[in-house]
């Protein structure tokens, strides 16, 4: 685990005592009064027992705007609701589902697979479920339907070729915004073989979904050399700044995407939309490094193994995880992309505090292809699936 160590406070607060007139005017001697001593206070994640445990292989997780925690078992295809606790409030079977999402009317969107049979042969296609969970005077996972299916890839074209069943959508980020037409839009991201289609651009795409699951457009994105339709190369996981809780979730249509090709040496794009007199455009964004404040930044090249996940806090701080699957690690950066946390402002530190852990094994700090993590309440969750189980962590400096 790598950690960074910090000077703190000891048990009391520092008073700045330099004497006092006394009654008959002289000058007290407060020499008798012993000053509390700095002590060495490490800053890190710690966990919270017990673990979560009755998954077979859970491979996402997030905390829905009705801040309930939602949990992909990809082994048995199932999507499990938790508390707080952890106490299961019910669960629904999707076909190849691996991931989840839930916009802010409370739908839940997963993804996963759909049998679908063409000239006799039946294909496992990719396929976006909408899942309702307000029955009537009802409402949760146990009284989930699923009212809408989007199939790749007939949401964009009426023709099928064999390259389309090798398409997988990957993850999915929910918009937030003011105007009511244009709140609970959403990204999927998608990969594949083709390069090229007709109107549509390649297979490997970030794509904008409406409120009513209509395909809107395959997100191209403006650089100084140009326009490129094809500027997303294996993306995966994929992250917007629209995140519980409910009241203060942000408007926008940033988002962040982690990149798994080989060819890729920045792997985490970010992506801000830009309107003008002129048109909008969705542009590039660029973190940029500081060493007087740390010494990694979230776009250095080659700088994670297999980075499958992203979370973002939705409080003021905006932190932001990269869950890498290859490292069996979790990294976490600032706002504006360097990695760790301000140290707290009577340390007397000015260098950001390393937070980032994990390493191979089954152990507390230890994961074994962690794929997702969620945060909410100053609790960070991990979906470490190889090892069954969904652990929680929380940052020394925020116990209380």
């Amino acid at each position: 685990m790598q950690r960074s160590l910090l000077l703190s406070l000891g048990a009391a607060a520092l008073l700045f005592l330099t004497g006092c007139e006394g009654y008959f005017g002289t000058r007290t001697d407060l020499d008798f009064i012993d000053i509390p001593d700095y002590t060495i206070r490490e800053i890190a994640y710690v966990p919270i027992q017990p673990e979560w445990k009755g998954f077979v292989r859970p491979v996402d997780l997030c905390v829905g705007f009705d801040e309930l925690l939602y949990v992909v078992d990809e082994a048995t295809e199932e999507i499990i609701c938790l508390d707080e606790a952890g106490r299961e409030l019910g669960r629904l079977t999707v076909p190849g589902v691996h991931a989840v999402r839930q916009d802010r009317r409370f739908d839940l969107l997963a993804l996963g697979t759909h049998d679908t049979a063409i000239n006799g042969v039946t294909y496992d296609l990719a396929c976006l479920y909408r899942i309702r969970m307000i029955q009537g005077t009802n409402y949760g996972l146990e009284y989930g339907q699923i009212v809408h299916k989007t199939v790749h890839p007939f949401y964009f074209k009426n023709t099928f070729s064999l390259g389309d069943a090798q398409v997988r959508f990957e993850s999915i980020g929910v918009l937030g915004s003011n105007q009511p037409a244009k709140n609970n839009r959403y990204y999927v991201t998608r990969t594949g073989p083709s390069t090229n289609n007709a109107n549509q651009g390649p297979d490997d795409a970030v794509l904008q979904f409406s409120s009513s699951d209509e395909w809107l457009t395959s997100v191209s994105v403006n650089t100084s050399s140009g326009l490129f339709n094809n500027y997303f190369k294996k993306p995966f996981g994929l992250v917007t700044y629209c995140q519980p809780p409910q009241i203060t979730a942000n408007a926008g249509d940033d988002f962040l995407v982690t990149s798994l090709s080989e060819t890729q040496a920045i792997q985490i794009q970010g992506v801000t939309f830009e309107e003008s007199e002129f048109g909008a455009e969705f542009r590039p964004q660029t973190f940029q490094p500081d060493p007087s404040l740390a010494n990694n930044y979230l776009q250095k090249p080659q700088r994670f193994g297999n980075p499958v996940g992203l979370c973002m806090a939705g409080d003021n701080t905006r932190y932001l995880w990269v869950v890498d699957s290859e490292k069996d690690s979790i990294y976490q950066f600032t706002s504006n992309g360097l990695e760790g946390v301000p140290p707290p402002p009577a340390s007397g530190e000015r260098r950001y505090a390393v937070t980032s852990f994990g390493g191979t094994g089954s152990g507390v700090g230890q994961f074994n292809e962690p794929r997702a993590a969620a945060y909410y309440k100053k609790i960070l969750y991990v979906a470490d699936a190889g090892n069954g189980r969904i652990v929680r962590y929380k940052l020394t400096l925020d116990f209380d």
